[in-house]
Order: structure tokens, then C-alpha cells, then sequence
């Protein structure tokens, strides 16, 4: 479903699709608060025909995902969680921590809500199991180990002190721990010990000894809570004035291994069954393990489906159940506390954040003698090395914090060499036309910046067309909104070169200022000396907040940049390799060492790639 500028406000499916769009016309006292919403908002419906409810179900999965509907009850989180990743596929499997899961013969464990507790995992991991982290080429005739190597968190298979097997043995220990597995790694170390002793080898039976300790001090967080040794989720929720927090538990072999918690949104007047199954949809589509049972407060819309689409996920057979007494439904009650908890928690924590961010947004007004507080921050900053792969970096705050889905990032295309002042011309005149035509002032209004209309769109049942319209309905969004408070990263000449393209284009009522980065001085058009805060100002603290915001996501965006160029300009460098063939093998591998990593039978798989070129190819790199 599409509002009148064509965005995606809602997916759904249903066996009979005219009973199932009917039912949000009928009489206005029969539907909840949410549909009235909704129903308001329609303009137009797309619909898409499958074979199959379990497809339906997966492409629904998909577009709510791409497109973050506002109707739907989604995950608040738009970043991906961190995994603990195994390269399993290599001869000397490293460990470390990602955030994108991909089928590369890997094994990934997670996911995490907080990273500092994937971190303090990998501390505990290294100790007791400590594989390899760096990136030597494993050959085992090395001379000298590194220095992790002499302080007991590396084997050194590098000079032969351990072999692949015994390294992959480790490994695999490793992950078994991750599984939850800990006697069957507690009872393969004590062998291994056993053996180290009965052959008198004294510090390697020393190191099994260590490790067997560490294992034992792990274990006693471990709470057994099975007694039949079941790989379990645990997941409930609570929900206080629109706010929805889910709270997993990970029984693996019958102890407690840890919990996370998730926070969703568009829960307003959606029943329980449709929250529970949005989630357990959305969990387990990124989810690295699927256990063979999910225990659930209650039953769940289209639970055989669900179940049919988890068995593929897992790969064997996965129940839900709702259990009524006895120890499972004990944990999910103690799941139901824990999530009120954390909401509790939660709330307090966003309530004291939005009211210490409007504290400092008053304090900035104040000092800036502005007649509004600025609860709309757009700061810009320009990043270039000598004058080359200029680009240009626009940051968000709303309310004293960043809107990060607001940031835009400029390639230069009008200024050679090293004038920040003419590319920060550049940048403004950019987004000010764009507010400009969103608002229906600019010459060109008319034809670029209108959404496309779908009555008028040819209907494409495809996601591609849909997420065209999407992105092109989301940008508008933030294009269009203007900004209260202007803020440049540097001094008064980067402070004049923006004021003239404002009155230029005719812009009244944005307020603008420059913060210079050497004395922390606030430069504003309308005052000859600087405005110096005292360091100790939360408003003095939010600009610079704001500032190195912007120089962070600029810096980001010039090294990526640059580093494409010299991608580029190192494949423009062997023989037979052209912009089409260069385009074509950075879209297939997407990095240089992935290209070199790459066999020749890999490479010709590259659209126009010839045998000669791909030889040509593997000898220069």
C-alpha cells in the first residue's frame, strides 16, 4: 500500500486477497486506531501473486525489511548486529567479529546486541583458545613467532609449533564452547592433559591446565536450567504506551548461555500474536543458529507456515510451542520480567538522553540569541587530500541528535584543485535547490523533485520499481526540510562563502554560523568579533558534537572514494585491462585482494574477461 507520493506504508498478504483488502474499508467503528490511520493514508495498491504461502511469506519478510514500512512492526535497529565469525573455509581458521553474515563456508555466532559483549567474548575466547590474528601466510617453517605467540594467546602454526590439524582440533573446540557445548571441550582439554602429562611434555599439560581453569570459571555463569540438555529460544515482550521491547533467551544444552534484548517499532495497536510473529519473521531471517525449539508466550498467526519456512532456515525440524506449566512456561515467565525490565530501563535512559539533548538545544538558543530553539542542525564540511577527490559532507541533528537516515555526502564537480571555500559553495548550492524545488520554488520543480505518481507509473509487481519509488519518496523527505540552524566547520571565510550562496538563492529564516576548530570561536554573520562559549557549555559541547559528526562522515566517504580511484588506477595499470573489464571485476569481487585472491577459472566467470587477460591479471597482482 502507497501514500499520495508513492512510499510504502505498508506490506501485507493473504491467501484471498479481496477479502483480506476489503476488511480495511469496512465501517470506521470496526477498526482499530492504527487501520483508521492507515486506511487515510492509501492512495494506491500494488500486489504481487505467489506460488506458494511460504514464498508469500519470504518476499514479505523481504519488502518489509528493504522498505521499513511505517505500518509494520519492524526491528527500531536499521544497523545490522555484530556476529562472531569463523573462517571455518580456511586452512587456519581466524576468528572476529562482523556485522554482515555471507555463505562462505564460515560459521557465525549471534547475533549481539551490544558489541562490547562480543569484545569481552573474544577476550575470554583468546585465553582459553587462542587462534591466530594475523595475517601471515601460514607455511609453518617461519623463524620466529610473533610476540602473542610468547605470552601464551597464539600457537604458532607459523613455525611449526602446532600443526593444521591441531590448530583446526582447537578451533573446533572453540566453536563447540560458542555452541554452549562446554563439557565436550572441558572433557577434550582434560584428555589432551591426560596425554601431555603421560608423555611428560610439562608446559603443554601446563597450558591444558590453564585453559581447564578458565573453561571452569565460565561455567560457574552458566546456569543449568534443563535437565534434558535441549537447545532452546526463549522469547517474550512487553509493550508500555506504544513501545515494544522483545527479550530472547539462549538455552543451548540445557544451560542459560546468555540474552539479548531487541526494541520494535510500529507496535501501536497490533494485537500480541502479530508482534510475536513479526518478530520471530524478522529474528530469524538474520539469525546464524536456529534451535529446534522456540518457546513463546503465545500462539502465533500462521505458525505452520513459520515453522515450514524455520525448517529450511535450520535444515531439519523446528517446533513452536506455548507451553502452559511447568518449568518452560517458568522461563518465559522470568523472559515476560525480564523485558519489562529492560523497557523500564530503556525508557528512563531515552527520557534523561532527549532531556539533557533540549537542554543543550535552550542553552545554544540563548547564546546565539536565536528567537527559536534550533531542533533542526544541518552542519557541513568538505574533505579533499591536495586538492583532489574532493567531497562534500552534510550531517542531521534533530532535537540535539543526529538523524543519521538525513545525511547526504557530495562528490565536487565544479571545482578543481584545493578551494574548500568554492566546494562548500558548491555543496550548499546543491541542497538549497533541492529544498527549493521540493517546495515548488525552484525552475526545474515541476519535473525533478515531484514524486512519481502511480496512477501514471506503468505497474511493475517487482521490488525493483518499488524501491525506486521508495528512495525516491525518502529522499524528498529529507531534501525538503528545512534546517533552523546552519553550522560550517571552519572560520569566518568558510562563514562568508556560505552566507553568499544563501542570500543568492534567496533563503530567509535559516540561521548560520561557522565554528572555528584552533580557539572552539563561533563566527555569525551579523557579529564583527567571535562568540567564545565557556568549554564547560553543553551548548559549546553539542556544536562540537555536531562538527566532528560532520568531519567523521566526510573523512569516511574521501577514503572510500580515494581508495576506488586507486583501485581503479592500479587495474588501468596491467595490459588488457579497460574501464569495461575494471567496472566488471570490481562489481564481481568488489576489493583488490579479493581480485588476487581470485583463480583463473574465478576471473573468466567476469563479463568480457578473455583467458589472456585473466593470466595477464593473476601475474601483476
Amino acid at each position: 500500500m502507497r501514500d499520495e507520493r508513492g512510499t510504502i506504508i505498508y506490506v501485507g498478504k493473504a491467501i484471498n486477497l479481496r477479502n483480506r483488502v476489503r476488511s480495511y474499508f469496512h465501517a470506521p467503528h470496526a477498526q482499530d486506531a492504527k487501520v483508521w490511520r492507515l486506511v487515510e493514508r492509501i492512495r494506491d495498491i500494488e500486489f504481487i501473486v505467489t506460488e506458494t504461502e511460504l514464498e508469500a511469506l519470504v518476499l514479505e519478510m523481504n519488502l518489509i525489511k528493504k522498505h521499513k514500512p511505517h505500518f509494520n512492526v519492524r526491528l527500531k535497529d536499521d544497523k545490522r548486529y555484530p556476529y562472531i565469525k569463523v573462517t571455518w573455509q580456511e586452512p587456519y581458521p581466524q576468528v572476529f567479529v562482523t556485522r554482515r553474515m555471507e555463505k562462505d563456508g564460515a560459521r557465525y555466532f549471534g547475533p549481539f546486541t551490544a558489541v562490547w559483549a562480543v569484545h569481552e567474548t573474544m577476550d575470554t575466547l583468546r585465553k582459553i583458545f587462542p587462534y591466530l590474528t594475523c595475517d601471515r601466510d601460514i607455511t609453518g617453517r617461519d623463524r620466529r613467532a610473533c610476540l602473542y605467540a610468547d605470552i601464551g594467546l597464539c600457537l604458532a602454526p607459523c613455525t611449526g609449533a602446532a600443526t593444521r590439524d591441531e590448530y583446526r582440533a582447537m578451533i573446533d573446540r572453540l566453536c563447540l564452547f560458542l555452541q554452549g557445548k562446554t563439557e565436550a571441550v572441558t572433557a577434550a582439554i582434560r584428555a589432551k592433559l591426560d596425554e601431555a602429562v603421560g608423555r611428560l611434555e610439562f608446559e603443554r599439560a601446563a597450558r591444558y591446565r590453564d585453559q581447564l581453569q578458565a573453561l571452569a570459571r565460565v561455567a560457574e555463569h552458566q546456569k543449568v536450567i534443563s535437565p534434558t540438555m535441549v537447545d532452546q529460544d526463549v522469547i517474550a515482550f512487553a509493550r508500555d504506551q506504544g513501545d515494544a521491547c522483545v527479550q530472547v533467551f539462549f538455552v543451548r544444552a540445557g544451560k542459560l548461555l546468555g540474552r539479548e534484548y531487541f526494541v520494535l517499532e510500529g507496535t501501536e495497536d497490533e494485537n500480541t500474536e502479530q508482534v510475536l510473529a513479526s518478530f520471530v519473521k524478522q529474528f530469524y531471517d538474520e539469525a546464524a543458529y536456529v534451535p529446534p525449539e522456540i518457546l513463546l508466550p503465545e500462539n502465533i498467526q500462521e505458525a505452520q507456515i513459520i515453522e515450514q519456512w524455520l525448517r529450511q532456515q535450520r535444515g531439519q525440524t523446528v517446533v513452536l510451542n506455548v507451553p502452559r506449566n511447568g518449568q518452560s512456561r517458568e522461563l518465559v515467565t522470568m523472559a515476560e520480567d525480564n523485558a519489562r525490565a529492560t523497557l523500564t530501563s530503556l525508557k528512563a535512559q531515552w527520557l534523561a538522553d532527549e532531556t539533557k539533548q533540549m537542554s543543550a538545544v535552550a542553552e545554544l538558543q540563548d547564546a546565539l540569541g536565536l528567537p527559536n530553539p534550533p531542533l533542526r542542525m544541518e552542519c557541513y564540511d568538505i574533505s579533499n587530500t591536495q586538492g583532489t577527490n574532493s567531497v562534500g559532507a552534510m550531517v542531521v541533528f534533530e532535537r540535539g541528535a543526529a538523524k543519521k537516515s538525513d545525511y547526504r555526502k557530495f562528490k565536487i564537480k565544479t571545482v578543481e584543485g584545493a578551494n574548500d571555500f568554492a566546494s562548500l559553495q558548491e555543496v550548499l548550492r546543491r541542497r538549497f535547490n533541492r529544498l527549493l524545488e521540493n517546495s515548488g520554488q525552484g525552475a526545474g520543480a515541476s519535473e525533478q523533485s515531484t514524486p512519481p505518481n502511480p496512477d501514471t507509473i506503468e505497474k511493475k509487481r517487482g521490488g525493483a520499481q518499488m524501491a525506486k519509488i521508495s528512495a525516491h519518496a525518502k529522499a524528498d523527505d529529507a531534501w525538503k526540510r528545512v534546517p533552523d540552524l546552519v553550522i560550517i566547520d571552519g572560520g569566518k571565510g568558510q562563514l562568508h562563502a556560505a552566507h553568499a550562496v544563501l542570500r543568492e538563492l534567496g533563503i530567509e529564516g535559516v540561521h548560520l554560523i561557522s565554528l572555528a576548530k584552533q580557539e572552539e570561536e563561533v563566527f555569525i554573520p551579523s557579529r564583527e568579533d567571535s562568540l567564545r562559549l565557556p568549554k564547560t557549555a553543553e551548548a559549546l559541547k553539542l556544536l562540537q558534537r555536531i562538527r566532528d559528526e560532520a568531519h567523521r562522515f566526510g573523512i569516511t566517504y574521501h577514503r572510500a572514494v580515494r581508495a576506488k580511484v586507486g583501485l581503479a588506477s592500479q587495474l588501468d595499470a596491467i595490459p588488457g585491462i579497460g574501464p569495461r573489464r575494471r567496472r566488471a571485476l570490481l562489481a564481481r569481487f568488489g576489493s583488490l585482494d579479493k581480485i588476487r585472491a581470485a583463480s583463473v577459472a574465478e576471473l573468466l566467470t567476469v563479463e568480457g574477461m578473455t583467458r589472456a587477460a585473466a593470466q595477464k591479471l593473476k601475474e601483476q597482482l
